[in-house]
């Protein structure tokens, strides 16, 4: 079979490699952040993803919480991969100036998942936080570690040239 030329549309790899980027690169600054300021472990974040579904039991289910909420994480990733991946088909502006597009769905992602996500999720937090670490990783942190790698995956692997 084939490889993919980096000139080929290949949803796929465009998917599976911004959605691994952005879900590797979003949980690693949540972690440092999250760690330096509430001093708090990978796992006890982890878990705290998995509240959104399962509410504040998730910090008393271990590792299998843990798990879930990293699960989840990628699965929310690969999610917004996907959304920009179907979005750049119609709209050729988001594969012909990727950093633009890219860096401006970083904030779109952050301002749903802030305002609509999380106040309808099981956690039902509102109003949204504003410390350093939810700055670091929300405004901040979604456009360059979120939408950029998404915006650059889909514009490497599915070109709509």
């Amino acid at each position: 079979m084939p490889s993919a030329s980096p000139t080929s549309s290949n949803a796929f790899l465009a998917i599976f490699w911004g959605g691994l980027a952005c879900g590797v690169f979003d949980i690693t600054q949540a972690c440092i952040a999250w760690g330096i300021q509430n001093h708090l472990a990978p796992p006890r974040i982890f878990q705290s993803v998995a509240a959104g579904l399962l509410g504040p039991k998730a910090f008393q289910g271990g590792a299998k919480t843990a798990a879930l909420g990293l699960a989840l994480h990628f699965f929310i990733a690969f999610s917004w991969a996907a959304g920009f991946y179907v979005a750049s088909r119609q709209i050729s502006f988001l594969t012909e100036n990727p950093v633009i597009a890219g860096l401006l769905y970083g904030e779109f992602v952050w301002a749903v998942m802030t305002l609509a996500v999380l106040p309808l999720s099981a956690v039902h937090r509102w109003p949204p936080r504003f410390d350093a670490a939810s700055i670091l990783t929300g405004p901040i942190g979604h456009t360059v570690l979120v939408g950029l790698p998404i915006a650059l995956a889909v514009r490497r692997w599915a070109p709509l040239k």
